[in-house]
């Protein structure tokens, strides 16, 4: 009786440890979601930049933010930099999209392991969330006016 005891305590013990493993691999890959989609704004930024001052006049001044200091440049010497810098986040977004779908197939391959279902909220509390969020943003006068 008490060894059934000790492993009633051991696989609590295991899938806690199971639970939490698997919640930190989700925390992980919405990180990575998060990163790239941070790095997918600032890929709009410098685009935003690159097609201002593209048509500009080469010689002209702009002033460009380094490493938190404010420099006085000319477009010639500030454009092909903003496009590097723009062309190394599109790789770094490659390459974090890839990490991402290696931490998704790593997450599928652990909820087949352990056998892993996400519940989901009761149906009902669901669709009248879903009712109430539509009706969201509506501002409705008092009748009768």
């Amino acid at each position: 009786m008490a060894s059934k005891a000790g492993d009633d305590g051991k696989e609590a013990i295991n899938e806690q440890i199971i639970a939490n493993t698997y919640a930190n691999m989700r925390t992980e890959m919405n990180q990575l979601y998060t990163k790239i989609t941070e790095l997918e704004m600032e890929v709009g930024e410098h685009s935003l930049v690159i097609g201002a001052i593209e048509p500009l006049d080469p010689s002209r001044r702009c002033y460009r933010m380094i490493g938190g200091v404010l420099v006085e440049r000319t477009i010639k010497e500030v454009l092909p930099a903003v496009k590097r810098n723009k062309e190394g986040l599109e790789e770094v977004i490659a390459r974090m999209h890839e990490a991402l779908e290696r931490k998704k197939k790593e997450i599928t391959e652990f909820e087949l392991k352990y056998k892993i279902r996400i519940r989901k909220a009761d149906n009902d509390s669901e669709e009248g969330g879903k009712k109430e969020g539509t009706a969201q943003g509506v501002l409705v006068g008092p009748a009768g006016q």
